[in-house]
């Protein structure tokens, strides 16, 4: 099985909006997100499930409301890295 990964984006400034699929891939194009991500601080979350049910989100779409639970938990996660750094 090929490694995937999906980039989700979510700007707090405009709590309307929910985040957001920036980038997604597997093999090559997923080593390559995981590399961007690396290179600019930003925390990978590694969640196979999750990935496998973001990766049907399409580029640049919102998540759908029934991921929202799931993509807050990330974002919590993510948000508790970023302040212990």
């Amino acid at each position: 099985m090929k490694k995937k990964a999906v980039a989700v984006n979510y700007n707090p400034v405009n709590k309307k909006d929910a985040p957001k699929v920036i980038a997604k891939g597997e093999g090559t194009t997923a080593k390559k997100i995981i590399e961007k991500a690396e290179e600019l601080g930003i925390a990978i979350h590694e969640d196979p499930d999750i990935v496998e049910i973001l990766s049907r989100v399409n580029l640049g779409d919102e998540i759908p409301p029934e991921l929202y639970e799931t993509v807050a938990e990330i974002l919590v996660f993510v948000y508790k890295l970023n302040k212990s750094i």
